[in-house]
């Protein structure tokens, strides 16, 4: 079978990070090195063009305000429902179903209960090495103000633990971290999110 110029290559897929606040040109450089197109995404309407988003670390009551504006937070809730998404600390925070410490709102789409600082202030930030379950041994995992996941649903699937608790859960096309990987020199959790992005483009 011929194939044509082209036909052999994966197609790059053009995911966003969500800029209002916390490392988005880290998370952008990381997506790069791990094979996708990163584009900022400041505007509601630029959700349109794009294949997957990530929601970066920061404070998730900040980005709740900024979201209320223009409906910006009405099209995030509608694009996470259809398209792969992966949230980091806060953003981990703002895709859990049920928020703790204290109760807040959220886009309700990854089935896992979040305690909001639950390691403690600034100072308590901390670099520890996490078995994982994905391929290549254990994965460095940065923490700064980090949630914890205290419950997960029948469908969500832990990929890393710290002290008995997970810090890194997928659900379908759904991926969070309680940590910062865009912080690490390892790039596999985002060449995981990138993968999932292109299974979904494959659907």
């Amino acid at each position: 079978m011929s194939i044509e110029p082209g036909e052999d290559q994966k197609k790059i897929p053009r995911i966003g990070v969500l800029a209002i606040q916390g490392d988005y040109d880290a998370h952008a450089v990381a997506l790069r090195e791990a094979g996708a197109e990163a584009v900022l995404v400041r505007k509601p309407e630029e959700l349109a063009a794009i294949d997957g988003l990530i929601i970066p670390g920061g404070e998730s009551t900040t980005f709740l305000k900024f979201l209320a504006r223009d409906g910006f937070l009405n099209a995030l809730q509608d694009f996470v429902r259809q398209k792969p998404t992966f949230g980091t600390c806060a953003g981990c925070i703002l895709l859990a179903k049920e928020v703790l410490n204290p109760a807040q709102e959220s886009l309700a789409v990854l089935d896992a209960t979040v305690e909001r600082n639950a390691y403690g202030r600034q100072m308590d930030s901390a670099i520890l090495n996490a078995a994982t379950q994905l391929d290549g041994g254990p994965l460095e995992t940065v923490y700064i103000r980090a949630p914890r996941i205290v419950k997960t649903g029948a469908e969500v699937e832990v990929l890393a633990e710290r002290d008995g608790f997970p810090v890194l859960v997928r659900q379908r096309q759904i991926l969070a971290a309680t940590f910062h990987p865009e912080l690490s020199a390892d790039r596999r959790v985002h060449r995981l999110f990138v993968d999932l992005v292109r299974s979904a483009q494959n659907c």
